[in-house]
């Protein structure tokens, strides 16, 4: 790695003192990829995590923001330091997050001990950039003791929010429709814990019981003695190492608890950081946290890898002149989107 600069060491040496200055400098830094961010980065990350990481994901209108807050309050108030990340859509003339203001999260702009940032996605299709994950890194080598990340409700895409964080709350509400097509949706695949949000309103029970009937199904264990679909056991069906959390299991798995809110009131709120904690001693106690922070490391290296090849590639010398060449030849007839890449990589790699 390159040499921090004399501006860039100053900054690391007062983001290790400590000073939230420093910090917001820092993911600024990171977040819109200035000369030097990596060398900063790989300064500042010389130390393992030690931050209980906490996502929340789930569709639009969920009340997401109004359930970190209410945790972020919560924790607050037992001593412990909180970093929030926030990450919201991205304009399509600015290039930042639409959802910025986060209204809801502003009595905690005064409290010292909360820092919020509001991030974009980037056009990142797994819901969060590589720059997201980086700030979560910085937040947790910067101290706190806790790290929760707000991610966009789009469904199939909040996948990667797995790979990010520890423990994951998937947050709907008893508007959001038939329970078992939200599964569908992708967010089946993301849970550690199912919270139904303004649980006060009409449906909130109904929403309940078809969630936990799709957590049966999936781990192939019908409730009520009702065997799975032709008695096949389904618990390994569409698992990938760590996007599927743990289901049901007699072995000392982890069994997905689903449980209702109303976080503008603080209903439940308390039974949900209970399920948080109870996730994290399972996490501990089983070596699955080890086993996810090692897999948090492998997706870390091949996202900053892929960011190194794509910047390496359309900065080469000759990838211009190539693609100038193919695409006229792809109109013609003469050449593919395949062989002009193959032509570009081949540019690229013989270096």
């Amino acid at each position: 790695m390159t040499e921090l600069t004399p501006r860039l060491q100053g900054l690391l040496e007062r983001f290790r003192d400590g000073k939230t200055v420093a910090l917001a400098r820092a993911i600024s830094l990171v977040e819109d990829e200035r000369p030097g961010f990596q060398a900063f980065l790989h300064a500042a990350l010389a130390r393992s995590p030690r931050a209980a990481r906490l996502g929340l994901t789930g569709p639009p209108g969920a009340g997401k923001s109004s359930l970190v807050a209410a945790a972020a309050t919560a924790y607050r108030r037992a001593g412990e330091r909180v970093g929030v990340v926030a990450v919201d859509p991205t304009s399509p003339y600015s290039g930042g997050a639409l959802l910025g203001d986060r209204i809801r999260m502003n009595d905690l702009a005064t409290d010292p001990g909360i820092f919020i940032r509001s991030m974009a996605t980037r056009g990142s299709l797994g819901g969060l950039a590589t720059t997201t994950k980086e700030v979560l890194d910085l937040m947790d080598v910067f101290g706190f003791e806790r790290v929760i990340v707000e991610t966009v409700g789009v469904g199939q895409t909040e996948l990667e929010i797995t790979a990010a964080t520890d423990t994951v709350v998937v947050v709907l509400v008893p508007e959001s429709g038939d329970g078992i097509q939200a599964m569908k949706a992708g967010l089946m695949e993301s849970a550690d814990i199912f919270v139904v949000n303004k649980a006060d309103r009409p449906g909130a029970d109904r929403v309940v019981k078809e969630i936990r009937h799709a957590i049966h199904l999936r781990s192939g264990r019908a409730p009520d003695g009702v065997p799975a679909h032709h008695g096949v056991d389904l618990s390994r069906v569409g698992r990938t190492p760590r996007v599927a959390p743990a289901v049901p299991s007699e072995s000392g798995g982890w069994s997905i608890p689903v449980l209702k809110t109303v976080a503008q009131s603080g209903e439940g709120v308390s039974e949900l950081l209970e399920a948080v904690a109870r996730h994290r001693g399972w996490l501990s106690e089983s070596g699955e946290l080890r086993r996810r922070r090692r897999a948090r490391a492998l997706n870390r290296v091949r996202d900053v890898v892929d960011r190194a090849l794509r910047r390496v590639t359309w900065n080469h010398a000759e990838t211009t002149a190539i693609l100038e060449v193919g695409l006229d030849a792809i109109q013609e007839g003469a050449a593919t989107p395949y062989s002009v890449a193959r032509t570009i990589l081949a540019s690229v790699l013989k270096e």
